[in-house]
């Protein structure tokens, strides 16, 4: 009863979800004007005129493109506790991200409007979506496992107890109305522990007796979970701890290098994986349809979308199209406008659309992580196509990867390479054979590279390097990044992050 009851009352959200599909450009003109309208008694609204009613193209040439960096100038006004700076009122919440192309951290806000109208509808649709796609998997009827991050006192006003610095998944959980924490495990007193280890250990002690139908959370550290539940319970596989185990929610990372080893990990064919594109900055994209690697765009949910060409990544104020302009296939950089009150926010995540009709899109990398040292542009999404691809051609799965370009002495200053560490839960028994397939479909998906790679003239074959099991955690642990949203940088054009791995490398050999 419970189970049916839940499952219609989020259906309901089924028709909200039809209308942005089928009016997507109504629908974004109006989340604009709502915002416009919203914070024209702003700092940021009174100095570029929101109360003047101006159109998407006006909003454009008004406001500029911001990045981090940029916006920083507010974010500290409105950490110090100022009210009315980018949104009305005083904020008293913040996501707390490293991001991926630096080492120092960001502070996002996040306000009341985008917890309950972005992250919170958005759960409700992906929710809704799950049930109407399985419905003989009742996924309603046990537990949704969530593991995220840890939240702590705002330093830039200790003095204030209510405002609170974490991880997004932390403040979500944090927040939950009662109907979805009722919903969830484990409880907030270990899900929002901030030692990694402890609270693996005590997470997996506590879920080894709870009907668990739904999981949620990064792949990497989901992974570390369930092996700790099989091992605690004596079990050869999570299956036989859950049997009522039907659906994972999975974000933050491309999936297809961890599909094989999560049907290890769960060999049931009543699985079913739908993955989530939920960031600090607002939740964005949602998988719609099953086996499909594409993400619907959710387009009312207090965020307005513009999108940069690939050939205005880095100007100073580029230009932006609106979303009736994108075309299929081609690459933007994601600018977002939204109800935590970031302005025309350069999110720093590139993506290429797959359908207009709804629009659909894939993440297809990072504006500033990609490999292009050479003019090979190898993105995100080439890298994690070609680590699965080699997986499967080997039997192997990966655990984590990160690549850099290998620059040679002045005797062959004409020809670089990548190197590649990777650490595998089983490592292939031919090395050779995985970095072929690896090399062999970098070609085949990027004419760049592909070209760069001819007759090895310009780009030599990629380096392999075998990580010990555990590498990655010891490294993340020394960046203080260990557990919740934080994760491994993929691709980088600089050698800084795997000359420090290569440094945990080695002691594991020693």
């Amino acid at each position: 009863m419970i189970n049916e009851i839940l499952t219609w009352a989020v259906q309901r959200r089924l028709t909200s979800i039809e209308h942005f599909r089928n009016h997507p450009h109504e629908v974004q003109q109006q989340v604009l004007q709502g915002l416009l309208s919203t914070a024209r008694g702003t700092d940021w609204g009174v100095r570029y005129g929101f109360g003047d009613g101006f159109s998407a193209r006006e909003f454009a040439q008004r406001v500029p493109v911001s990045s981090y960096e940029e916006l920083y100038p507010e974010f500290e006004r409105v950490l110090r506790g100022e009210q009315d700076v980018l949104w009305p009122g005083r904020v008293t919440w913040f996501a707390k991200s490293s991001g991926t192309t630096n080492a120092r951290s960001k502070f996002i806000p996040v306000t009341r409007e985008s917890l309950h109208d972005c992250h919170y509808r958005a759960g409700r649709d992906m929710t809704a979506l799950a049930t109407s796609l399985y419905p003989e998997a009742r996924i309603l009827s046990g537990k949704t496992l969530s593991l995220g991050g840890t939240h702590a006192p705002n330093p830039f006003r200790l003095d204030d107890a209510e405002s609170r610095v974490g991880d997004v998944s932390a403040l979500i959980m944090q927040n939950l109305p009662a109907w979805a924490e009722y919903l969830r495990t484990p409880p907030l007193e270990l899900a929002l522990l901030d030692e990694w280890e402890e609270k693996i250990e005590r997470i997996a002690r506590h879920v080894q007796h709870i009907d668990v139908a739904v999981l949620a959370g990064v792949p990497t550290w989901m992974i570390v979970l369930l092996r700790r539940v099989t091992e605690l319970v004596g079990a050869e596989n999570i299956t036989e701890v859950w049997p009522n185990l039907r659906l994972f929610l999975h974000g933050a990372v491309a999936f297809g290098p961890y599909r094989d080893l999560f049907r290890q990990l769960v060999p049931s064919e009543h699985m079913q994986y739908l993955e989530i594109y939920n960031a600090s900055e607002g939740y964005l994209a949602v998988q719609d349809q099953p086996n499909s690697e594409d993400l619907l765009l959710l387009l009312n949910h207090g965020i307005y979308y513009e999108f940069i060409p690939a050939d205005q990544f880095d100007a100073e104020q580029p230009q932006t199209l609106q979303l009736e302009e994108v075309e299929l296939g081609k690459n933007y950089a994601l600018v977002l406008s939204t109800n935590a009150g970031l302005w025309r926010y350069k999110i720093g995540d590139t993506v290429r659309f797959t359908s207009l009709a709804p629009y659909r899109i894939r993440i297809s990398g990072r504006t500033k992580h990609f490999l292009n040292a050479f003019g090979e542009e190898v993105v995100i999404e080439n890298a994690d196509a070609a680590i699965a691809a080699a997986c499967s051609a080997t039997s192997t799965t990966v655990r984590d990867f990160t690549a850099a370009p290998i620059y040679f002495d002045n005797s062959d200053a004409s020809r670089g390479g990548h190197q590649w560490i990777i650490e595998f839960t089983k490592a292939p028994t031919d090395q050779t054979r995985f970095a072929e397939v690896l090399d062999q479909t970098l070609r085949r998906l990027n004419s760049d590279y592909d070209a760069k790679r001819h007759r090895d003239i310009a780009l030599a074959p990629p380096v392999v390097t075998v990580a010990a099991p555990g590498t990655f955690e010891r490294w993340l642990a020394g960046k203080g990044k260990l557990g919740g949203q934080h994760k491994v940088p993929r691709l980088s054009n600089s050698r800084e992050i795997v000359e420090e791995v290569l440094q945990e490398v080695e002691k594991a050999v020693v």
